[in-house]
C-alpha cells in the first residue's frame, strides 16, 4: 500500500498543480492587430473591409449610375466562396461593407439569401394574421441593380520551420440586368510565420 501511495503521489501533485493554474484574459482594443498562428484573423477581415469599403464606395460605377440614373444603385450581396483550405468567415468584412452602404446613404442594400426568405415568410404570415390596416404587401419589393460576391483564395509556402501564407480577397460587383462586372475590388495579405 505504501508502494502505490508513493507512485501515485507524483501523478497527484501533477494534477493539483495543473488544476491550480489560472488563465489570464485581457482585453484589448478591437484595432490591435494581434497574429498568434499566421492564419487568417480578425485584423486580416478588419482590413480587408476598411480596403474593400474604400475602393467600392469610391469606384467610379457609383457616381456614373447615379450620374444616369438620378438615383441611388441598389445593392444586394451575394455569397463569398472560401477557396482556401482554413475555416474563413467572410461575414465580418462583408458586414462591415453592408454598413459603409447604409451608413454613406450612397447605395441602397437589399437583403439576400436566408434573410430574405425569413422577411418573406413573415410577409406571408401576415396575410393571414395581421389587421388588414397593417398587412405588407407582395410584390413591393426593391429590386437590385447590382449583385456583389467574390471568393477568398490562399497559398501557403512552407519549408522547415519557416512559412508564408498569401491572401487574397476579390469581390465582383456584377450589373443583375447586363451582367456587366463593373467594379473589382482586390485586397492581398502576406503573412511570415517563423517557428
Amino acid at each position: 500500500m505504501n508502494r502505490l501511495i508513493k507512485l501515485m503521489l507524483p501523478v497527484f501533485l501533477l494534477l493539483t498543480l495543473n488544476a491550480c493554474q489560472t488563465r489570464k484574459v485581457t482585453r484589448v482594443d478591437t484595432g490591435t492587430t494581434i497574429d498568434l498562428s499566421g492564419r487568417w484573423n480578425d485584423s486580416d477581415a478588419r482590413m480587408t473591409g476598411e480596403a474593400m469599403i474604400q475602393e467600392c464606395l469610391g469606384g467610379r460605377w457609383l457616381n456614373e449610375f447615379t450620374q444616369q440614373n438620378n438615383r441611388r444603385p441598389v445593392v444586394i450581396v451575394g455569397f463569398v466562396k472560401n477557396k482556401t483550405s482554413e475555416h474563413i468567415d467572410a461575414e465580418p468584412f462583408m458586414k462591415d461593407l453592408e454598413r459603409a452602404f447604409v451608413t454613406s446613404g450612397l447605395v441602397r442594400l437589399v437583403q439576400s439569401g436566408e434573410k430574405r426568405e425569413a422577411i418573406r415568410a413573415e410577409r406571408a404570415d401576415q396575410q393571414d394574421f395581421a389587421a388588414a390596416e397593417t398587412i405588407k404587401k407582395w410584390g413591393r419589393e426593391v429590386g437590385a441593380d447590382f449583385m456583389l460576391q467574390g471568393n477568398i483564395s490562399s497559398i501557403i509556402d512552407s519549408y522547415n520551420k519557416e512559412r508564408v501564407n498569401f491572401y487574397q480577397v476579390n469581390l465582383e460587383l456584377t450589373n443583375i440586368e447586363t451582367n456587366e462586372i463593373l467594379w473589382i475590388g482586390e485586397k492581398k495579405i502576406k503573412k511570415y510565420v517563423n517557428k
